[in-house]
């Protein structure tokens, strides 16, 4: 039998080669003439697209702001992409979410996660019961422990709505590398199926510890904070790519931060936030062409750190 790191180096390579050329345009939110590229989760091998999308601070916004959603999510989909994360932290972002796809008729489409972000039981179960009301939906795809908050209370809670058919997968977040050793620790004790980490290139404390659990303990990742909360795109305002990036598929920084994130053989999806509907083209395209090589990661760490 394989051991973990085989599986994903296999998982990784089987996604690589379906994605084939990166697609060339995405013009007006058309679907990509390939398949995205796709990785499986070990818990069951079922496979998801690489790219995904987060809710924080972009789905947050009043009855004006949720045209311009409305086609992110529509492009989303027809880039053949499907894990969107959010969390009843997001003030709104679940009430949005939930309404955008009942409107769109796109939930049945989607590889919805949330989260527990509560301090008893009592308080996991009302808040739970009220995600769903708010995302208009009566199961979740992944159903994580916000930032280990109380989370053996919650991620046992988390696992008995799991054996109810309320939840298909359950996991552990957290956005900060001081929480890494922790984080790293529960993922070999516990094994959930998820770990929602922050990862990017200059931030890459997480392959020290959590990634190697995650592909030691058979746990799919989900990489946060991509774009370290937007400051990496203030660092190269005005700088050109490298010259390997078109050998890469790549024509954008963001794709370049997202393709290095993808790089890490125990990474599942990386969910970047938008709510511009010509950056989720962008986005989408990192699903595409080759994966980044070591010594392509190795260069641009040393660019951002």
């Amino acid at each position: 039998m394989a051991n973990r790191r085989e599986f994903l180096s296999a998982a990784i390579a089987a996604a690589a080669a379906a994605a084939l050329p990166a697609a060339t345009a995405f013009a007006a939110g058309n679907p990509a003439p390939r398949p995205i590229a796709r990785r499986a989760i070990p818990a069951s091998g079922e496979t998801v697209p690489v790219i995904g999308m987060g809710t924080s601070g972009s789905f947050e916004v009043d009855a004006a702001g949720r045209e311009p959603l409305r086609e992110v999510l529509r492009r989303f989909v027809a880039g053949g992409a499907t894990v969107i994360d959010t969390s009843p932290n997001y003030s709104n972002a679940e009430d949005v979410l939930g309404d955008l796809m009942a409107e769109l008729g796109l939930r049945e489409r989607i590889f919805l996660a949330t989260k527990l972000a509560a301090d008893s039981r009592a308080a996991g179960e009302a808040q739970f019961a009220d995600s769903l009301r708010r995302l208009r939906t009566d199961k979740v795809e992944l159903l994580a422990v916000h930032n280990l908050r109380d989370w053996k209370t919650q991620l046992a809670l988390a696992r008995e709505l799991k054996a109810q058919g309320k939840v298909k997968y359950v996991g552990l977040t957290h956005y900060l590398d001081s929480a890494h050793d922790t984080l790293a620790d529960i993922v070999a004790a516990e094994k959930p199926d998820f770990v929602q980490i922050n990862y990017s290139v200059s931030a890459a404390n997480a392959a020290k510890r959590v990634l190697p659990a995650a592909a030691d303990n058979g746990v799919a990742v989900m990489v946060n904070r991509a774009f370290d909360d937007g400051r990496l795109f203030a660092r190269v305002a005005g700088k050109p790519l490298p010259g390997w990036a078109a050998e890469a598929g790549v024509t954008s920084w963001a794709q370049l931060f997202l393709k290095f994130t993808l790089a890490h053989p125990a990474v599942t999806v990386v969910i970047p936030a938008t709510g511009k509907p010509d950056r989720q083209d962008d986005n989408l395209r990192a699903g595409f062409g080759p994966t980044l090589t070591a010594a392509q990661c190795a260069e641009l760490v040393a660019m951002f750190t």
